[in-house]
């Protein structure tokens, strides 16, 4: 196996950062490992894991946007880790998206650009978010 296929994301197809970021991952002419977190949940062990390998704390990795975040009174500071994370896995739309796995490191991808910094192979060509921002110009390197 090479680097390129140890690649994983946790994808949710309605969230254009997830989008972006598994059409950067393919523009590197790589198809990941696609878990859809929502249909399948990662275990509270793999939130751990997932939160530390990329430098994150687990108040970094809950999504607030579109999600019962404030309903459920998650914007408590008092609120333990323990406890955030028995809220993600009753509610996954809480795990911020997306998280990629790669031999080169875990990263939350947001922004989606976030992912070249851990893709094994280059961009091949040019690259555009969703909205037209354009991130890869047609040399194949990053826009700044």
């Amino acid at each position: 196996m090479t680097e390129a296929s140890h690649i994983t994301i946790w994808h949710n197809p309605d969230c254009g950062t997830s989008r972006n970021t598994l059409a950067l991952i393919r523009n590197a002419g790589i198809e990941p490992t696609i878990v859809e977190y929502l249909k399948a949940p990662p275990t509270r062990e793999e939130i751990v894991s997932a939160v530390a390998a990329a430098g994150l704390t687990v108040r970094e990795a809950i999504r607030q946007k579109d999600t019962p975040y404030a309903e459920l009174g998650l914007d408590d500071p008092t609120l333990s880790d323990e406890q955030l994370l028995d809220a993600m896995l009753a509610h996954p739309i809480l795990i911020n998206r997306p998280f990629v796995f790669t031999t080169w490191g875990v990263r939350l991808s947001r922004p989606s650009e976030v992912v070249l910094d851990i893709l094994p192979l280059p961009q091949k060509g040019p690259f555009a978010k969703e909205d037209g921002e354009a991130v890869i110009g047609a040399d194949g390197q990053r826009v700044h």
